[in-house]
C-alpha cells in the first residue's frame, strides 16, 4: 500500500473489499497490476471505495430484474393464458370468451383457454380474477352483470369493478326488445304506456330472475316511461316465453336475438327496441324514442378485463391482437345475433365508469337486491 505524505495510512482492507476491487475490469490481474489506493484530504478513500462497491450487487440485480421484466412483457404471451368466464357454459359471456380465446390463440401462437367459474351469479369468477396475479396470464370476460349490476345488487361485494380491473377491450354488444303477446289489445307502445298509467299494475311483465339483464331492462323502461307494471318472476327466459306465447303474460324484455324467432313467426309482437337505433335484425321494430318513450338507450355489452396493475405493455399487446381479430369476430358475433364492437381505447375507462354509475343508481332507486 502506498501512502500519500501528510495523510494517515488507511487500515488494511478486508478480504471482501480486495476481492471486489480485483473484480473491476482492467488490463491485467491484481497480482500483476495492484490497484493503487489513495486517501483524499479529510477521509479514507479505501473505506469510501469499499462502501461504493457495496452498491454494485444491488444495482446489478435491479438492472437484471428490469431487463428480465421488459423481455417478459415483450415476449408476452410465452405461456398459456386463462380467460375466466364467470358463468357456466352457454350464454353470451361464454360465447365471447371462447371466440376470443380461439382468435387470440391463432394470432399469438400461444394457447388462450376458457375456465368457466360460476357462482353467486357472476361474483365468484370475477372475484377470482380480481385476486389473480396482474401479469396478463389471467383475464376476465366482463359485462354489465359483473362490472355494473353486482355493486348495487349485493351489499358486501368482495371486489370493486372500477378499482380492481382494467378494461382491455369491449368487443360485443346486443340490444333488448320489448315483446308483447300477439292478442294483446294494446298494439303500440303508446297504448301500453297509457293503459299502465291509467291503471297501474294492469299490465304484467315477466322478469327472468332478479337482477338479470331482462329484469333490469324492464326496470329501466318503467323508470323512463313513468309507469308501474306488475312484475311476474320466472327462473329464466324459456319459461317466461312459454307463458307469453300462451297469453298468460302481457310483455317481456329480452335480447333481440332470443325474441326474434317468436316475432318473425307471428307468435309474439315486437313492440320497441331499447337501443338508440333500430336493429338490423328487426328493422321494422321502432326504437323506444320513435314509439314515444324518450331517453331510453339500453345495450348489453361484453369484453375482456385484466386485473389492475397489469403492465401497460401487456395491455397494449392484448388490445392490438384483439383489434386485429375484429374482422373474424364480426362474422362470428353476427351469427349469434349480436355485433362486434370496437370502442376506442381512450374511451374505455369513462364508458365503464358511466355504465357503472347509471345502472347502480337505477338498481338502488328501484330497491332491487340479491342479499
Amino acid at each position: 500500500m502506498i501512502s500519500i505524505p501528510g495523510q494517515v495510512m488507511p487500515e488494511r482492507p478486508g478480504a471482501a473489499c480486495v476481492a471486489a476491487a480485483c473484480a473491476i475490469p482492467h488490463s491485467g490481474s491484481c497480482e500483476k497490476e495492484p490497484v493503487v489506493m489513495a486517501s483524499l484530504a479529510g477521509g479514507n478513500t479505501m473505506t469510501q471505495f469499499c462502501r461504493s462497491l457495496a452498491w454494485f450487487p444491488a444495482a446489478f440485480a435491479a438492472l437484471a430484474f428490469s431487463v428480465a421484466a421488459a423481455e417478459a412483457q415483450t415476449s408476452y404471451p410465452d405461456r398459456p393464458v386463462k380467460i375466466i368466464v364467470p358463468i357456466g357454459p352457454g350464454g353470451s359471456y361464454d360465447l365471447v370468451g371462447r371466440h376470443l380465446a380461439d382468435v387470440l390463440s391463432k394470432r399469438t401462437g400461444q394457447a388462450f383457454f376458457v375456465e368457466n367459474k360460476p357462482g353467486a351469479g357472476t361474483v365468484v369468477g370475477t372475484q377470482t380474477a380480481a385476486q389473480s396475479e396482474p401479469d396478463g396470464y389471467t383475464l376476465l370476460v366482463g359485462g354489465l352483470s359483473n362490472m355494473a349490476f353486482n355493486s348495487a345488487l349485493y351489499s358486501k361485494l368482495t371486489y370493486d369493478p372500477l378499482k380492481d380491473f382494467v378494461p382491455v377491450a369491449l368487443v360485443y354488444r346486443f340490444g333488448y326488445v320489448m315483446v308483447g303477446r300477439k292478442d294483446m289489445p294494446q298494439t303500440k307502445l303508446a297504448d301500453i304506456v297509457a293503459a299502465a298509467k291509467a291503471n297501474p299494475g294492469s299490465i304484467t311483465v315477466a322478469t327472468a330472475g332478479v337482477g338479470t339483464g331482462q329484469h333490469l331492462a324492464a326496470a329501466a323502461f318503467m323508470k323512463s316511461a313513468g309507469v308501474k307494471l306488475l312484475e311476474v318472476p320466472y327462473k329464466g327466459s324459456p319459461s317466461a316465453f312459454t307463458d307469453l306465447l300462451a297469453g298468460r303474460i302481457d310483455v317481456f324484455f329480452d335480447s333481440i336475438a332470443a325474441a326474434l324467432p317468436y316475432v318473425q313467426s307471428g307468435q309474439a309482437r315486437g313492440v320497441a327496441v331499447l337501443s338508440s337505433k333500430r336493429s338490423p335484425l328487426a328493422p321494422d321494430v321502432p326504437t323506444m324514442s320513435e314509439a314515444g318513450v324518450a331517453g331510453l338507450d339500453v345495450d348489453s355489452w361484453l369484453g375482456i378485463f385484466a386485473p389492475a396493475k397489469t403492465p401497460p405493455e401487456v395491455i397494449a399487446k392484448l388490445r392490438g391482437n384483439i383489434r386485429a381479430s375484429l374482422p373474424e369476430l364480426k362474422e362470428r358475433f353476427e351469427k349469434s345475433g349480436g355485433e362486434a364492437w370496437d370502442l376506442p381505447n381512450d374511451r374505455l375507462d369513462a364508458f365503464v365508469a358511466s355504465e357503472y354509475e347509471n345502472w347502480t343508481k337505477l338498481i338502488r332507486e328501484a330497491g332491487i337486491k340479491l342479499d
